[in-house]
This record gives structure tokens, C-alpha cells and sequence, in this order.
């Protein structure tokens, strides 16, 4: 989980767990306690905040519907009728939801994450635009972040994968990008990032920890305009505070005292692929599967919704859904994080 200012970068809190004390290295591990360590299938030796890459399953669609707003293939009021897949071609693309959410537009596409929206939409705006716009909001960069275990991730476009592979880029690779899988892999960081940068207005703010040596500023306030139309953003925030409200996927999770609402996007991303053998038998329930087999599951959000400073990104490693998993802990962290306001303090400098 990551906490982060979305006007200044300043990152809050960052966390992993299960994590590990360091303490036990200052006078040489014992061999066992090293091989525990090691050896853990959940890797607690490894900075996952800043460095974990991760499919970002649907919190990418704040990504994709503003390469379709920006490319002007959908508007306002563009709608698409899910019947709980999309068929292209000779194959069909399963919306989560099985006997669909009938017509929605945008706003509401985003609320009830439908993936229908955005299969049909991509096809019509392609992955060059789409990566595109991920990567103007922070995806597929280690964004020049002060730990040297970031990492870049992969936002794959028609050159991406000419160079690894020397093939062709198809239609249905967009299909599986747009809702972030397929190749796509960003970390929690980047999540963030991607998360400010859509609700302080579009501006490339860059993430960081240390704001001083004594008394010199070590950080800037990055306010370059990143030439997202206002009135776009206005609309994907839109449906994100409605992520929140009766109807959206994480409505359990709102919060619910006055001037600390939340907006935000659930996520779950895909580790096996359902063949299609497996959906004609019933696909099992993820509690039946082995823990590594199990989706992950993945929220960001913002606070206030009415005046948003602060972003948080959490993502539970095979938690099943992002709105059984991940969106409890975001609602925990960001109550708290309000009541605390650190920012406050951290801007008296300034």
C-alpha cells in the first residue's frame, strides 16, 4: 500500500506485508532465519510498494476511457449495451458480470467496471493511443523515485512488440490491455501516480520521500500540464466518486462521515487465465483455488472527493477482488490519513 500527496508527490506512507525487521541483520542472521526468509512464497524481502509489478486489471480503465475521451472516439454520452461479453472476431470476450449491465455510458462504466465499455471502445482507439495515455500519467516509468528498487513495468504498443517478439500487434492484445491485462504490468507506485495525476487536474506531479536536508529542499513541485482536456478528467473522476455510491463496486467500502468521502476503482487482475473449457464447467470459486492461483486484488482511491489531496493504492496479493480485499484496507487507510492530515504539517515549509 502506498499513500501520496496528488499536489506535491510526497509519499506518506509506503508499506509491505508481511515485511521482515532489519534488525536481525545488524549482527550477522542465522542461517535458518535467512532460509525462512528466503524461502517465503510471499517474498517479504522484497520492496512490492515501489517495485512489485502487478497486472493492474481494471484501476487501468481511468486509462483507457481518456484515450477514448482524448481521441474522441466516445464523449459524454457515448453508450454501449453489455450483454455480459463482447464477441470480436471469432472470439468472445467475457465481461465480469455474467448477464451483463445492459446500456452504460462512461460514467457509469466505471462505476460498475464493466468491461464491455472497454473491450468495444479499444478496439476503435487502438493500444498506441492507449499506452500513450498511460504513460502521460506516470505507467511504464520508474518516474525518477528515490529507491533504486522501482521499476518501469510494461506498457506494450504495436513497437513494444516488435521489438521483444518480432511479431504483429492484434486487435484482441488491445482487448485484454484495456482492462490492464494481457502484457500490461505496473507497481502500486506507478498506481499512484496515475491516480494523482487524473484528480489534481492533470498536472505530471512526480513522487517523493525526502523533502529536506536541514533546511534545504530537496524536492519540486512538478505543475507541468499534462494536456489532459479538464472537462475529460472531470468525467473519469465523476465515475470514480460513483465507485463509492450505491451501485459501484466498492460502495461496502465508502466512507461515510462528512467531508472525508472517497473516490476511487477496484481492480482484480487475472494470475491464470479461465480457459474455455473451464467457464463451460463453471469456473470454481478463487477461495477453492491454491493461494497462487488465487486473482489479485487491487483499489485506488482519493480523499477528499470534494477537494482531493491525498491517493492511495493498495494491492492484496491473490486477495481474490479488489472490492473484497483491496477497497476494506483503502477505506481504513484513508479515514485515517485524513484525520491525521499530515499534509499540514508538511506544507508549512513550503
Amino acid at each position: 500500500a502506498i499513500v501520496m500527496d496528488c499536489q506535491t508527490g510526497a509519499i506518506y506512507a509506503l508499506a509491505n506485508h508481511p515485511s521482515f525487521d532489519p534488525n536481525i541483520f545488524a549482527g550477522g542472521i542465522p542461517a535458518m532465519d535467512w532460509e525462512q526468509l528466503r524461502d517465503d512464497p510471499a517474498h517479504p524481502l522484497n520492496n512490492k510498494a515501489a517495485g512489485g509489478l502487478y497486472p493492474p486489471g481494471s484501476t487501468f480503465k481511468m486509462c483507457t476511457a481518456l484515450a477514448g475521451l482524448e481521441a474522441g472516439v466516445i464523449n459524454e454520452y457515448s453508450s454501449v449495451f453489455c450483454p455480459g461479453h463482447y464477441d470480436f472476431g471469432n472470439n468472445r470476450f467475457h465481461c465480469w458480470k455474467a448477464g451483463g449491465h445492459g446500456t452504460v455510458n462512461v460514467v457509469r462504466a466505471l462505476a460498475e467496471s464493466c468491461d464491455t465499455f472497454f473491450y468495444k471502445m479499444s478496439t476503435a482507439v487502438g493500444i498506441d493511443r492507449i499506452a500513450d495515455m498511460a504513460r502521460r500519467l506516470g505507467i511504464g516509468s520508474a518516474l525518477d523515485f528515490d529507491l533504486p528498487e522501482v521499476k518501469a513495468g510494461i506498457v506494450p504498443d504495436t513497437a513494444w512488440k516488435k521489438k521483444q517478439a518480432d511479431k504483429v500487434w492484434h486487435p484482441g492484445e488491445t482487448i485484454n490491455a484495456s482492462i490492464g491485462q494481457g502484457y500490461m504490468l505496473a507497481s502500486p507506485l506507478q498506481l499512484a501516480v496515475m491516480t494523482s495525476r487524473i484528480v489534481n487536474g492533470g498536472k505530471a506531479v512526480k513522487p517523493w520521500l525526502a523533502g529536506y536536508s536541514g533546511d534545504k529542499r530537496l524536492y519540486k513541485v512538478d505543475e507541468t500540464p499534462l494536456g489532459i482536456n479538464p472537462k475529460h478528467l472531470e468525467l473519469v473522476k465523476r465515475g470514480m466518486e460513483q465507485v463509492l455510491l450505491p451501485g459501484g463496486t466498492a460502495v461496502g467500502s465508502r466512507i461515510k462521515e462528512e467531508g472525508f468521502e472517497m473516490g476511487g476503482k477496484t481492480g482484480t487482475s487475472q494470475v491464470k487465465r479461465i480457459t474455455k473449457a473451464e467457464r463451460a464447467q463453471g469456473v470454481r470459486r478463487q477461495e477453492d483455488l491454491p493461494w497462487h492461483l488465487r486473482h489479485h486484488a487491487l483499489f485506488v482511491g482519493y480523499a477528499p472527493v470534494s477537494n482531493p489531496r491525498y491517493v492511495c493504492a493498495v494491492i492484496v496479493e491473490h486477495g481474490g477482488s479488489g472490492s473484497g480485499a483491496a477497497a476494506p484496507i483503502a477505506h481504513d487507510i484513508m479515514l485515517e490519513v485524513q484525520k491525521r492530515n499530515p499534509a499540514t504539517k508538511a506544507m508549512e515549509k513550503v
